[in-house]
């Protein structure tokens, strides 16, 4: 009975200390992993550990602001920065700011975010030159335990504290739905077999990827069905004006100018389109989409060039912005201020807040970006073609 109970005894202690040791290494194994921003976890980062994932946040006053480019679009400088800096002291009345722009440079990005760094940002709101090159910015901010906060441009790093811009795969589907809506009015020669091109955003820009892939939602089944032909399908780089209006031409030239409607990405590459049709006499005769609310492209689509343009309020996403900067500063839960999960492709998950774009065409100018003090009447109507934009400009 003695051994019976011996061998017993040394039974359960091997039990014991194998579920023990089991325990430790699954542990070990859990720890190990979490680092890389891929488990479930780090997926799915719950907003009220945020002063554990970013400690330098907390209580801080010093905000690094970096823009991507000044040279595609008036927006960065002319609405981003002066709103980002007005709702980020509004939010946090102390703030600090510090600025760059990256002119297009994807290097000079980092080294401007590094800079930033040195000089004791504790918090970056980005708006990234490119979408990929600027995950090196969110892993240099991490080892000081600075949170990154996407400003209207995904990074695609698992590492990223959050997102703020619009939905822009909604941006793409409302554009292409404008075309579907004028093939079925058979405006702009739209018929059956009509040719549509699209002139894409730059490639190194997430929200390019992602307008494109709304645009298609929308396209696709015309393409399939042969009701529609996808004649050119290409990305811009640098969202460039004078590479879209050479992509244009090449198009035009290579379609005898059998085109009926361009899918132009944003008014840079609306106005990079009109020029090439211009060239050729089909200004007005070619459905050209354009996004950003450009003043330039609101007075093209009142002189009939450019058909319609997405407004995309900026306070909201700059206002968004502050509101998630005061809250990492403050040690406040950011779950009211967030409303969706963006995918990395990486598969990660970050936590965004986005706001609706609006669709603008002749028939409502008044009631989108002049109601919203975005562009003034002055703006629209100065210059104007003799006779256009004659119930807005009268």
């Amino acid at each position: 009975m003695f051994r019976r109970n011996q061998s017993l005894s040394r039974f359960f202690a091997f039990f014991l200390g194998s579920f023990l040791f089991f325990n430790a290494l699954t542990a070990c194994s859990q720890n190990a992993s979490a680092p890389n921003g891929n488990t479930a976890q780090n997926q799915n980062r719950p907003t009220t550990n945020a002063s554990t994932a970013f400690p330098a946040a907390q209580g801080c006053k010093n905000i690094g602001i970096l823009l991507p480019e000044t040279d595609t679009s008036t927006r960065w400088e002319s609405y981003d920065r002066p709103l980002l800096e007005q709702e980020i002291k509004k939010a946090l009345p102390d703030a600090q700011i510090q600025y760059a722009n990256a002119n297009n440079n994807a290097d000079a990005q980092q080294n401007q975010a590094e800079s930033a760094l040195t000089r004791g940002a504790c918090i970056l709101v980005i708006g990234a030159n490119d979408s990929q090159k600027a995950s090196a910015i969110v892993q240099s901010a991490k080892t000081t335990g600075v949170p990154v906060i996407a400003y209207d441009r995904l990074i695609q790093d698992n590492d990223l504290a959050y997102y703020v811009s619009f939905d822009n795969v909604r941006v793409g589907e409302m554009q292409g739905q404008y075309i579907i809506d004028q093939y079925k009015k058979g405006a702009y020669g739209l018929k059956r077999g009509a040719n549509v091109a699209m002139l894409n955003g730059s490639r190194t820009d997430n929200n390019a990827l992602q307008f494109r892939e709304g645009a298609l939602k929308v396209l696709q089944p015309y393409f399939d069905r042969g009701e529609l032909n996808l004649v050119f399908d290409q990305y811009t780089p640098n969202w460039d004006l004078a590479k879209a209006q050479s992509l244009t031409e090449g198009v035009l030239t290579r379609e005898k100018n059998n085109v009926q409607a361009i899918y132009a990405a944003s008014d840079i590459l609306s106005t990079g389109a009109i020029a090439a049709l211009r060239a050729q006499n089909l200004n007005g005769k070619v459905l050209v989409t354009g996004q950003d609310a450009n003043a330039s492209n609101i007075q093209a689509i009142l002189a009939g060039d450019q058909s319609m343009t997405i407004y995309k309020p900026l306070i909201n996403i700059a206002t968004a912005a502050a509101q998630i900067v005061a809250a990492l500063s403050n040690g406040t839960d950011t779950a009211s201020l967030t409303n969706a999960t963006t995918k990395t492709t990486e598969g990660g998950q970050i936590l965004s807040a986005l706001s609706k774009p609006q669709l603008v065409d002749a028939s409502n100018i008044q009631d989108t970006v002049i109601k919203d003090g975005f562009l003034t009447k002055e703006q629209v109507c100065q210059g104007l073609p003799t006779g256009a934009g004659k119930d807005l400009c009268s």
